[in-house]
């Protein structure tokens, strides 16, 4: 009977721990590189997390059926252990548990088999269909941040005048552009607009060679999946892919404000030597296309924006922060490259939404406003929403996870960080202990952040500390991937 409740807890736990790894697997977009770089700090302790912490993968056909896989090589070793002798029983039992993380790793490797056959597969059969298509315009983007605002932005824009199919939401990897061209490119469309993902050098040629894109947007480049790529030159020759994929013909987008991009102005003939049209925009300085009378208070921005041939228009949207003048000047580039004026775009940013920025205002519980940008977070971005939090009265709240795959640069980023959240936060709870250090020292660089940050990792204890604190009027910033049992209560 004992052993009977011994494999019986035995097949719970182990469960468990499939479903965790299962889960942490699908996060990471079961990319080895991504997987590893999770247990560069504190190793120990969120190998050990995966006995308590309870977590499962979201349903999706692969996810159902390496779970049944699972589940059944669990029902074979439960038969197995029947026949074990006492000793044997127990060495297998205590093994089999510890060597959890390898076993489902291992099953995510023979998957991933079948997973490669299927997305060559799939990428030819989408570059086969998209070469039928030879009068359709493709607009691909890249960077570090800002590809899904501004693929966003530039669709709504473009379709005021034509005819305009782009990829949904985050999709930005070379399976899910291939499924949108096999099962969306349809004749009708004038333009296809599409958000182009990197984790390591080729990724963007690749997909570029599916797309055949005339028009290469390049938003900004920044440390984000450092730690995947080595060095940054690799992430800046990752990003300039798309300028070596564009044709003679082709139109090169760039962001001037990005240091990154603006360091190899003098070297894109040596990424693609025959390109001729280059536009570089800019919300700092004159450019090809540029803005400037900026205006930003909490609900919009409002600027003139200015092109080099003397075309001009004024544009308010109700957009939040600083950082979306840039994206929209990379769209209305693109967009006034195709054709429309700058008066043009001006009337048809009108109808960008505020839910298609990843940034997000609501009223909470307490009596807080709540900004949520909760999507992702890297370096650039977190700085942005520091500033744009600077426009709200009252006491201003942070929380937030320490930022990943930063690799040699995650210390100075966190420092940076750490010294915004010093200027700008009355106080900022960190969620993760990575580089909270880091953040601390940045912070005290001020001499404003002494008693104003904090590491708190659970979601109650985070919610109590800020009901301990917090006002009516108040402002609480939401950034990255902070507990959803936290944003619940936050929105109670």
């Amino acid at each position: 009977m004992l052993k009977v409740i011994i494999i019986f807890l035995w097949f719970l736990v182990s469960t468990k721990l499939l479903l965790f790894w299962l889960w942490l697997w699908q996060i990471k977009e079961y990319r080895w590189k991504r997987f590893k770089d999770h247990f560069t700090t504190q190793a120990p302790k969120k190998i050990l997390s995966s006995f308590w912490r309870v977590k499962y993968p979201r349903i999706t056909k692969k996810t159902a059926l390496l779970c049944l896989v699972g589940f059944l090589a669990e029902i074979a070793v439960v038969y197995q252990f029947f026949s074990f002798r006492p000793v044997a029983f127990y060495i297998c039992f205590f093994l089999s548990i510890i060597l959890a993380p390898i076993v489902v790793a291992l099953l995510i490797f023979i998957f991933q088999i079948p997973t490669i056959i299927l997305r060559k597969i799939l990428i030819k059969k989408a570059s086969q269909k998209r070469m039928g298509f030879r009068d359709l315009i493709v607009v691909a983007i890249t960077g570090s941040y800002g590809k899904t605002s501004v693929k966003e932005f530039l669709a709504t824009i473009l379709s005021a005048k034509f005819r305009v199919l782009k990829t949904e939401k985050h999709i930005n990897a070379e399976i899910g552009i291939a499924q949108t061209i096999l099962n969306n490119l349809k004749p009708e469309y004038h333009i296809f607009v599409a958000e182009v993902g990197a984790y390591g050098r080729g990724d963007v040629k690749e997909i570029c060679q599916m797309l055949n894109p005339q028009i290469g947007i390049l938003t900004g480049i920044n440390e984000q999946h450092l730690s995947l790529f080595g060095l940054q030159k690799n992430i800046v020759k990752a990003k300039f892919e798309l300028i070596e994929s564009l044709p003679e013909n082709g139109t090169a987008i760039l962001n001037a404000n990005s240091e990154k991009i603006n360091n190899e102005r003098l070297k894109i003939k040596d990424y693609n030597k025959n390109l001729r049209n280059i536009i570089w925009c800019s919300n700092e300085a004159p450019a090809d296309i540029w803005a400037e009378d900026i205006v930003v208070d909490k609900k919009s921005i409002s600027f003139r924006m200015v092109a080099k041939d003397g075309d001009r228009a004024d544009f308010k949207l109700n957009l939040l922060g600083k950082h979306n003048v840039e994206n929209i000047l990379l769209g209305a580039s693109c967009a006034k490259e195709l054709g429309m004026t700058l008066l043009e775009i001006s009337n048809a940013c009108k109808s960008i939404r505020a839910e298609q920025e990843s940034m997000q205002i609501r009223q909470g519980a307490l009596g807080l406003t709540i900004i949520d940008s909760t999507y992702s977070a890297n370096p650039n971005g977190v700085l942005a929403d520091l500033d744009y939090l600077k426009l709200y009265s009252g006491r201003k709240i942070l929380v937030m996870p320490c930022l990943i795959e930063l690799g040699k640069a995650s210390k100075n980023a966190h420092e940076k960080i750490g010294e915004k959240i010093g200027e700008v936060c009355d106080l900022a709870i960190i969620t993760t202990k990575d580089r909270f250090k880091e953040l601390q020292q940045g912070c005290q660089k001020t001499g404003l952040g002494q008693d104003k940050i904090f590491l708190i990792e659970k979601p109650k204890e985070i919610f109590d500390k800020i009901k301990q604190f917090a006002e009516n009027g108040d402002t609480v910033l939401l950034e990255s991937r902070v507990p959803q049992s936290l944003i619940k209560l936050l929105n109670l």
